[in-house]
């Protein structure tokens, strides 16, 4: 393999002079202006910007909710910048996994079915479904809470949810969407330990967030304004401490 090709194979993102322009009748918002990013396997890397600087539309490009207007993006090295929507829902749902900040649960149905929904979805055995959703639910630490509705889990239980459904899946790329947001400082320090423990086994971390509080827990902070990325640097991560014990 030669430095180039191995150096590509190490890409998990790979984002090149990539633009976004939105027309709204006689109105054109130029949302991202010439955009590249490339985030290794097994990076954190945490986005961000104040409203309007275009970070959530690259992430919903590097999610695949959205394509470029010019410019390519490759996942994993497929070239996903041309993909129709269902093909693009294709890639999502077998490299990528979301958590956001509204947590988006199912009231009526328990932690144990919350998970498992994706794999309902994708035609996974009954089984299965709920061996990984156990598994799931184990590895952030609640496995005496499978039966609870998000009602009767605290905030930051209810984003430990959020996180095993987007486990389930096993994806190679997690994407969070200010998934501190809803939580208190606390319980922000134990949800970037699950989330640094996923990148401890090899899971690509891109996390949107407005708190430089959170941003210190990744390894590289990238800052968009007005469309372009004004900063790009690396850094020594702080350890998030841990969680004090299961179903905590």
């Amino acid at each position: 393999m030669t430095a180039v090709a191995a150096a590509a194979s190490d890409e998990a993102i790979a984002i090149r002079d990539v633009t976004r322009v939105y027309t709204m009748g006689e109105t054109t918002l130029r949302a991202l202006k010439g955009v590249s990013l490339t985030v290794r396997r097994g990076e954190s890397v945490a986005i961000m910007g104040t409203s309007g600087s275009g970070k959530s539309t690259l992430m919903n490009i590097i999610g695949c909710l959205d394509r470029p207007t010019s410019g390519s993006y490759h996942l994993l090295g497929q070239d996903v910048s041309k993909l129709s929507r269902s093909e693009l829902a294709v890639v999502r749902g077998r490299t990528l996994g979301f958590v956001f900040q509204s947590f988006n649960l199912l009231s009526r149905t328990t932690a144990l079915e919350n998970v498992e929904l994706p794999l309902l979805y994708s035609g996974t055995s009954g089984r299965d479904r709920k061996r990984r959703a156990i598994a799931a639910l184990e590895q952030v630490g609640l496995a005496g809470r499978l039966d609870h509705r998000p009602s009767q889990l605290s905030g930051g239980q209810q984003q430990r949810v959020a996180i095993a459904r987007a486990l389930v899946g096993e994806p190679q790329v997690m994407l969070a969407d200010e998934p501190t947001g809803n939580l208190d400082s606390a319980t922000s320090i134990e949800v970037m330990a699950i989330m640094q423990g996923l990148v401890a086994h090899g899971i690509t971390l891109v996390l949107v967030t407005h708190e430089w509080d959170i941003a210190q827990y990744l390894s590289r902070v990238v800052q968009l304004k007005d469309g372009l990325i004004v900063k790009d640097e690396r850094q020594t991560p702080l350890i998030a401490t841990p969680l004090t014990g299961a179903d905590a």
